[in-house]
């Protein structure tokens, strides 16, 4: 069997720079062949100015061996007709990207390249990239749930527009996206000039024992601004012992105020938020199994991504889980080596009752 296909979601909102971003990849020379699928309810569609087509066809080879595919219809069905038509040898491409509309949770298309077993034999989700505008962020992400998922499901973050507002206004941005997310890598790009390897091949999806946290989410020193790191690491360090005190720094409820008023007004908007979970003692296995499911049958819809390295009892190795949705995977890891073992979980949704779960998790400590 050949080897996977990568594929990358490109989500962003009205506006946010996709199709700049998507015209690049489809001109420059690369070197790549990458098929592009463009869900046609895009606010700006591609062809109309790069592309002229004839109706009926939908797969249109580009200049530079790249591909672009518009789908009305079913994802599937596009993911399928390209496979058969790369297998037949009409076509040839080695990953994909999928551009979602402005106003899509990305969640279900995540979803397809889990539940559908043809593509999940032919294809690897790679990745999920978000683009953000800073212009328009804040009203959006106010506004529109849509744009809040996005956030929360990235595995990166591209803050385009930048040059359209000052350095605070970025700064600003940024640390509200980071309170959303601190799981993905937040850069700037300008018209669309994204590093390549930002882009791809980030693994967002494999189960690896790598959990990347925003360093910045997690620093105890605040002596850079006041707005983050000593709320949250009170919370981290005791891990769930004193869960309850701790319920509400990921709105930013106290903490921030005081050095920083301008930070205070977006603490009601955000139905998404995160948290971790951190112990070095080990998790009994049956206890854990249960609570995880329960809480996925209950919260799955709320729940967008969650990722962790696992200390269980009675094994030498890491366990490393993840999930989508109510989706979750897990596999046995490296040895724990001269590392201290112990257990560290990101959560990111949408009104998760935060407390509970750490609470739950505690309880499932062997």
């Amino acid at each position: 069997m050949s080897k996977l296909i990568p594929v990358t979601i490109l989500t962003g909102f009205l506006g946010s720079g996709k199709t700049t971003l998507l015209k690049r990849i489809l001109n420059e020379q690369h070197g790549m062949k990458i098929a592009v699928i463009e869900n046609e309810f895009g606010e700006e569609n591609i062809d109309n100015e790069i592309l002229v087509q004839d109706g009926r066809e939908q797969i249109v080879q580009m200049s530079n061996g790249c591909i672009c595919c518009t789908i009305r219809g079913d994802l599937v069905a596009a993911l399928s007709q390209l496979i058969s038509r790369r297998d037949a040898g009409e076509i040839d491409f080695d990953r994909v990207v999928i551009e979602t509309t402005g106003v899509a949770n990305p969640g279900p298309v995540a979803q397809t390249f889990f539940m559908d077993e043809e593509i999940a034999q032919r294809y690897l989700l790679d990745a999920v990239v978000t683009l953000v505008d800073a212009k328009h962020a804040e009203q959006q992400l106010d506004k529109q749930e849509e744009a809040q998922r996005q956030v929360g499901f990235a595995d990166a973050i591209f803050i385009t527009k930048a040059d359209l507002v000052g350095e605070p206004e970025v700064a600003e941005l940024r640390h509200r996206l980071l309170h959303m997310n601190p799981r993905a890598p937040i850069r700037t790009a300008h018209f669309g000039e994204a590093p390549i390897d930002a882009i791809f091949d980030l693994r967002g999806f494999n189960l690896n024992a790598k959990l990347e946290i925003d360093p910045d989410f997690l620093r105890a020193d605040d002596e850079h601004d006041h707005d983050h790191g000593h709320d949250h690491e009170h919370g981290e360090q005791c891990g769930a012992d004193c869960g309850h005190d701790h319920g509400h720094d990921a709105h930013g409820d106290h903490g921030h105020g005081h050095a920083h008023d301008h930070h205070h007004h977006h603490h009601h908007t955000d139905r998404i938020a995160s948290f971790v979970f951190r112990s070095e003692q080990p998790f009994h296995y049956g206890k854990l199994e249960e609570f995880l499911s329960g809480i996925l049958s209950v919260y799955g819809e709320k729940l967008l991504r969650y990722k962790g390295v696992l200390y269980m009892q009675n094994v030498d190795r890491k366990v490393v889980f993840q999930g989508v949705h109510q989706l979750m995977g897990s596999d046995v890891g490296a040895k724990w080596g001269d590392e201290t073992p112990g257990t560290k979980m990101v959560f990111i949704g949408v009104d998760l009752p935060k407390d509970a779960i750490l609470k739950g998790l505690a309880n499932c400590l062997a």
